[in-house]
């Protein structure tokens, strides 16, 4: 078993379980990673996804020794491999539920790029972060060359894509490319903490926010305005405004349904 997919409640827990290989990405886990969260994207009562690895490492990237052993059919490899890895977190991103990272070790080359596309990315102490792509020849995948400048600036992108640094849950909080760091022995209890929060909230309400967020650089303001006024109006159509609206004026917790 290279993955496990476990529901407590409202909430999927999808962990990287290769740990003897630092959860290093080969094929099977590709296929295993882009199959467990089509299962939570169809899962209707699940509301909340929380994604950790096992073991020591959050996830150590590609697989190094499948890149060496495949030699010549190295590309045609790298293809097999992005092809489920971005189509799963296409699905996570887009999805209607929000997505928790706990990011219990080192999150290096394609683990950066999940590690940080969580909607609330925390940081165990222990946890660190590298690109770790030129130091191969390689260049970004998993959406790192996509989600670091959104998070931390261009600057910093430069910083650890192309210096290739390596940078600790300090450094990774204060620069903002993780929601909070806690310590280690608080890091499941605090993920799920938040994926409890996510999942109590207004699905439709989340979606559409989380896709203001994700599509906010690509617009200009005119165009980003009226996208959120779409996104209200469709928002105040839904039975969850109706019951927060009700519940705010009632002085309750609301119980959103959608």
């Amino acid at each position: 078993m290279c993955l496990d997919l476990k529901r407590t409640d409202a909430i999927a827990m999808i962990t990287l379980a290769r740990p003897d290989k630092g959860n290093a990405i080969n094929i099977e886990l590709a296929d295993a990673l882009l199959a467990a969260v089509t299962a939570c994207e169809a899962d209707a009562a699940i509301r909340a996804v929380v994604l950790t690895g096992a073991g020591a490492l959050f996830c150590a990237g590609g697989d190094i020794d499948a890149f060496a052993q495949a030699g010549a059919e190295a590309p045609g490899l790298m293809q097999r491999l992005t092809g489920p890895v971005h189509a799963a977190q296409v699905r996570l991103a887009r999805m209607r539920k929000p997505l928790v990272t706990a990011i219990n070790g080192a999150a290096a080359g394609a683990g950066l790029g999940l590690a940080v596309m969580g909607d609330v990315a925390i940081a165990a102490a222990s946890a660190t972060f590298v690109g770790a792509y030129g130091a191969i020849g390689l260049s970004p995948d998993v959406g790192a060359s996509w989600w670091l400048p959104r998070l931390i600036g261009l600057r910093q992108a430069q910083r650890l894509l192309l210096l290739g640094e390596r940078i600790d849950a300090v450094e990774a909080e204060r620069i903002g490319l993780v929601t909070r760091m806690v310590p280690d022995d608080q890091l499941m209890a605090t993920a799920m903490a938040a994926a409890g929060r996510l999942a109590h909230a207004s699905l439709p309400a989340l979606q559409r926010t989380r896709a203001l967020l994700l599509d906010a650089p690509l617009a200009d303001l005119e165009t980003h305005l009226d996208r959120e006024v779409q996104a209200l109006t469709a928002c105040a159509g839904e039975p969850d405004a109706a019951e927060g609206i009700a519940a705010f004026r009632e002085k309750r917790r609301p119980s959103f349904c959608a």
